[in-house]
């Protein structure tokens, strides 16, 4: 289909109706959107309650500007429009708002509004009050419609009456998303995009049913409960339904479910024991949580006893009795809030299968960005990874950070992954963290399949050194070494490891079984460093502790693929205390010849030194220094002449500039296995599986050419 393009630095986001699923298209655009804007600005012209919080500002902040003041976020207060509304003001509610987001569009490079449902304003308002404050401040329109329960001709008329809407109004209708579509007629939709209203672009998204539930920090918010067990993270899980425990210990047993949420007296310390013990038997299902009603608490006793029981089964208390309770609990709404990953992986997912960015790009006459925030490099690995999904394989299930970065992954569809243990002690773990890793496939190395055929074949490739079929039956048993024959084997594409075991065991296998690459004889690695407006590479910053020349010059040249691989224009800097032929010295002559090797190597490449690094980064001392220069002042790949110097350095502008490292990434290997810090976090798993994905992709498109 033919969109018409326009220009524009701004959209305004809004729907006519209620639980539209608004804030989920919010996201998704700002999420596809960071991929090329550096700055964001996020406007809510009208929010419910100036004295608290607003939702939807703390997300968006959160996740994509952060460094944007929360007051600047939004015009005005519900109760203020509203008294000037009865007072006839409403030109001065118009003019007030047009002068903040005026500071907005000056000050940033788009700004995306989203507008408040009509529910919040009182009569005295038009229904279309939306497209006033849009009209008022030139934003082309976005139209959400909820399509919950509705079928194809009621969801095509709506389309149409709301493109007359917007075009009546005198808004530029920029695109209009019909959310919460039944799975049943989502393809009829799609397949009759061709009728959609002078040609305006429309996105259909399927109804999820998770994205409805409410989740434990929601009901604690909510009903503004004390948390007696459980961390921030446990809060996340959803309440898929609400059972309250009247019975004796026998008969409540039978009625538990997965996702129970237990409302119980305070005092019934049988129920609360009996709860707990059906979460740690393999034979029930795993609860949500409990809630204690009345004000009752665990007397220190009991509470001695529950702290010292490893389950990770939120316990939360209210003072309201039980009845009350239920009541309040059915009415909390389900939002996504900052702190939950979960719902918003899972939103995000679901926008990015349903939505193609480029029209929403082309349709904006959004171009690519010279400017790479630390922001729009993790969405762009996501993206990358995304775009052919690889075989990631983690062999270390049993850690609680994999598991969380597994079901994330998953979720924004980036890869495929397959975890490595015991399979019910897995998914006993997954399920009492709340997680679902379902599409995640699990294998026990004791009873793989394929363990004779990795065993015999590690023997093959090491009986030379001395291993014997023994040896590498015990050798296989390892999940690092059964991870490192998956890859090598073509089971899996590539593998993480390292948040639990250390660097040698994440190393060691791929040194004897993958080996490294026909023209790179040492393994080495790079930091990406994602400062305020660009990205750099640092090399060797976590592998080799003293490279001779040659070897530097290897780092050197699969530093500046490495670069490639990610979007970096190599320009390499080979740095050291002296720059150009100033310094004398054995460290400095090693630079030297390394730089010669490499440039001897590759002439294809821009690689200068030895250089000071102030030389290679800021171009007015480059200009002093080496004013001829093609790499000084813009350098975009570092070497470390040492791995002293480079792991330091990554550390110190880490630290001090409030840079985003990641890594280490390996290079040199066959094919992709990389290492995680054994204090790694969540968000570090997902950007070094995503990171093993692009390279995967590379080597899979290189051996196709």
């Amino acid at each position: 289909m033919e969109y018409c393009f326009l220009k524009t630095t701004s959209l305004y986001i809004a729907s006519m109706e209620s639980h539209s699923g608004k804030l989920l298209i919010t996201l998704g655009l700002l999420e596809i959107l960071s991929r090329r804007i550096d700055k964001i600005a996020f406007f809510r012209p009208v929010i419910f309650n100036s004295g608290e919080l607003d939702n939807d500002i703390n997300l968006i902040r959160h996740k994509y500007c952060p460094e944007m003041p929360y007051d600047d976020c939004y015009g005005f207060d519900i109760e203020d429009v509203n008294r000037l509304a009865s007072k006839g003001l409403l030109k001065e509610f118009y003019e007030q708002l047009l002068i903040k987001f005026n500071k907005l569009q000056k000050k940033y490079d788009f700004v995306v509004c989203e507008g408040l449902n009509n529910s919040g304003f009182l009569a005295a308002f038009d229904m279309n009050i939306n497209l006033e404050i849009a009209k008022n401040l030139g934003c082309p329109f976005i139209g959400v419609i909820n399509a919950k329960d509705q079928d194809v001709p009621a969801i095509q008329e709506e389309l149409t009456i709301t493109h007359n809407i917007i075009r009546k109004s005198g808004c530029t209708h920029f695109a209009s998303f019909v959310n919460r579509v039944s799975e049943q007629i989502l393809e009829l939709l799609q397949n009759q995009t061709a009728n959609t209203p002078q040609n305006i672009p429309v996105f259909y998204i399927p109804d999820n049913i998770e994205l409805d539930i409410p989740t434990l920090a929601d009901i604690k918010h909510s009903l503004q409960a004390k948390c007696i067990m459980g961390s921030a993270e446990d809060l996340q899980r959803v309440v898929k339904q609400v059972k309250i425990a009247t019975m004796t210990v026998e008969h409540f047993l039978s009625y538990i479910e997965d996702g129970d949420l237990i409302i119980v007296g305070g005092d019934r310390a049988d129920i609360l024991l009996a709860s707990l013990g059906a979460v740690s038997s393999i034979n029930y299902p795993n609860l949500a949580g409990i809630m204690l009603t009345g004000g009752f608490t665990p007397q220190q006793n009991m509470l001695r006893l529950l702290q010292g029981i490893e389950l990770s089964v939120p316990i939360l208390s209210v003072a309201d009795d039980t009845f009350k309770s239920t009541q309040q609990v059915e009415q909390v709404k389900a939002v996504i809030t900052p702190d939950n990953q979960r719902k918003q992986a899972l939103g995000l997912g679901l926008f990015d299968r349903h939505i193609n960015a480029e029209v929403i790009f082309n349709q904006a006459d959004i171009t690519e960005s010279s400017i790479m925030t630390p922001i729009m490099f993790e969405h762009l690995l996501l993206e990358r990874a995304k775009n052919r999904r690889m075989h990631i394989v983690l062999p270390e299930a049993s850690d609680e950070r994999i598991l969380r970065a597994t079901e994330i992954l998953l979720r924004r569809q980036a890869v495929d992954i397959t975890l490595l243990g015991n399979e019910a002690a897995i998914k006993t773990h997954a399920a009492s963290l709340g997680l679902n890793i379902e599409q995640a496939q699990i294998i026990d190395p004791h009873q793989s399949e394929h363990i004779n055929l990795y065993t015999e074949t590690l023997f093959q490739l090491r009986k030379h050194k001395g291993v014997t079929p023994e040896r590498a039956a015990d050798a296989i048993a390892d999940e690092s070494y059964f991870a490192t024959m998956m890859v090598y084997m073509g089971h899996a594409d590539g593998m993480v490891s390292g948040a639990i075991h250390t660097t040698e065991d994440t190393i060691r296998p791929a040194l004897q079984i993958i080996k490294t690459t026909p023209d790179i004889s040492v393994v080495s690695s790079v930091f990406i460093m994602c400062l305020e407006t660009q990205v750099l590479v640092y090399g060797d910053c976590a592998v080799n502790p003293d490279p001779n020349a040659e070897q530097l010059a290897e780092i050197c040249i699969s530093s500046a693929e490495t670069a490639r691989m990610f979007g970096i224009d190599p320009r390499i800097a080979m740095l050291s205390y002296s720059t150009g032929t100033s310094g004398k010295g054995k460290d400095v002559d090693k630079v030297r010849e390394a730089t010669k090797i490499a440039q001897n190597r590759r002439p294809d490449l821009l690689i200068e030194g030895p250089m000071q690094y102030d030389a290679a980064i800021s171009p007015e001392v480059a200009h002093s220094k080496l004013p001829e220069s093609r790499v000084a002042g813009n350098a975009s790949v570092f070497i470390f002449p040492d791995l002293n110097t480079g792991n330091n350095t990554y550390k110190a502008v880490q630290r001090s500039s409030g840079a985003i490292a990641i890594g280490p990434i390996l290079q040199g290997l066959k094919k992709p296995v990389n290492d995680l810090s054994r204090g790694c976090l969540v968000a570090d798993i997902i950007n070094t599986v995503a990171i093993t994905a692009i390279q995967a992709q590379t080597l899979v498109r290189t051996a196709a050419e």
